[in-house]
């Protein structure tokens, strides 16, 4: 039979109980272990996510005083402008909060922010290289708001593709770059449903929404085919994001189908979604000279400019001595001189069904891997037959 506990041994525990509460509340709680470097982790960001992990478990209780930067910073093992960053981040997310001459606290209201947001909220990641303001962009971001009104979705955008407050039920990577879900950011996200918009991905647990690059490609070489055009060049991203590459991928099996060569010399690749200055300077050289390509499939609207400026001085005309077909649709696109003939990628709806995509895997429904759609062909003024 077990024996009562003496009025001292409960007191005594009491006490303990109340001195651990103390601990955590004033910042004085276990230390956190040292941090071991990994690779492709910002050290700052293991730092950050140890810190979030203490409170989570609740090392820090809700509302308590953590250590002192230079504390944590020694107990973590690293740099004081390592641990203020990691600590800034935090502040930064609401996840802490700064008193003056206080000290930092936990926010007490970080439990209530992130309460059941997760259930309705997903996490937005662009690259770093994007830009809102382009009509890419801008369509497919218009797509995502048509969709999270629709679904009854909040939508955040991330910096770094992190989530660090754990507020998002799954991650929508638009336009992904070679590497980004490789990254520590897409890595953190990975334990969540995510979609690629934009771009295709080889991972397994990931799913993709994206136009047929390849389709598209292949159905602006068939178009100069059929007006006669025989020396076919190509202007663009031959190996950077991955819809770069298959519209390369489909130019080149589009030409040998028709029984032609892909001529090098007629191939202006670019690391970018612009030639450049001296890009155009080298495309210009080569219309002004003998054996030039007649039609050119240049593989963003951009690089259309691009042509039509080369073309320009080289002084040739657009469609006579030189047809060109792009790729996407803005309102400028119209009012060229001439208009240009394209393929209008459907931005708006890509970015809307990523969005349904997402929900219906957040909410555990088995869906397509992969989802692919048409472009529409526009004639306008910048093709012709060959006489």
């Amino acid at each position: 039979m077990a024996k009562k506990k003496s009025q001292k041994q409960t007191a005594a525990g009491a006490a303990s109980d109340d001195a651990a509460a103390v601990r955590k509340r004033d910042g004085t709680a276990k230390p956190l272990k040292a941090l071991k470097p990994a690779a492709g982790v910002p050290l700052y960001v293991a730092a950050r996510d140890a810190i979030l992990a203490a409170i989570d478990d609740g090392t820090y209780a809700l509302g308590s005083r953590i250590p002192s930067t230079a504390e944590l910073s020694k107990q973590l093992d690293v740099s004081l402008v390592t641990g203020h960053r990691a600590l800034q981040e935090l502040v930064a997310a609401g996840v802490l909060r700064r008193s003056q001459g206080r000290g930092t606290f936990v926010d007490q209201r970080y439990r209530e922010k992130i309460g059941n947001l997760a259930q309705t909220r997903i996490g937005l990641v662009f690259h770093a290289e994007a830009s809102l303001a382009d009509h890419y962009h801008g369509h497919l971001l218009e797509g995502v708001r048509q969709a999270s009104h629709k679904l009854h979705v909040d939508v955040m955008l991330l910096r770094y593709g992190e989530d660090v407050r754990n507020e998002c039920a799954g991650f929508l990577y638009v336009n992904l770059l070679p590497g980004d879900l490789e990254s520590g950011a897409g890595r953190a996200n990975r334990s969540k449903p995510t979609v690629v918009v934009g771009a295709d991905c080889d991972e397994p647990d990931v799913a993709t929404v994206d136009t047929d690059n390849r389709d598209l490609a292949a159905r602006a070489v068939e178009h100069f085919v059929e007006l006669g055009h025989k020396r076919i060049g190509f202007v663009g991203d031959k190996g950077g994001a991955s819809n770069s590459r298959h519209r390369w991928e489909g130019f080149a099996a589009a030409v040998e189908q028709a029984g032609l060569e892909v001529d090098a010399r007629h191939v202006f690749a670019s690391s970018g979604w612009r030639l450049g200055p001296e890009g155009i300077a080298e495309l210009s050289a080569r219309l002004a000279s003998p054996g030039r390509p007649t039609a050119i499939f240049a593989c963003g609207y951009y690089f259309a400019l691009d042509v039509y400026n080369a073309a320009q001085a080289a002084g040739l005309t657009v469609p006579d001595d030189l047809s060109v077909v792009g790729v996407d649709d803005p309102p400028s696109a119209e009012f060229l001189s001439p208009s240009l003939t394209t393929l209008r990628q459907p931005l708006t709806k890509l970015g809307y069904e990523s969005v349904k995509l997402l929900v219906a895997r957040i909410n555990g429904k088995k869906t397509k891997a992969r989802e692919t759609m048409r472009a529409d062909f526009v004639e306008r003024n910048s093709t012709t037959a060959v006489e």
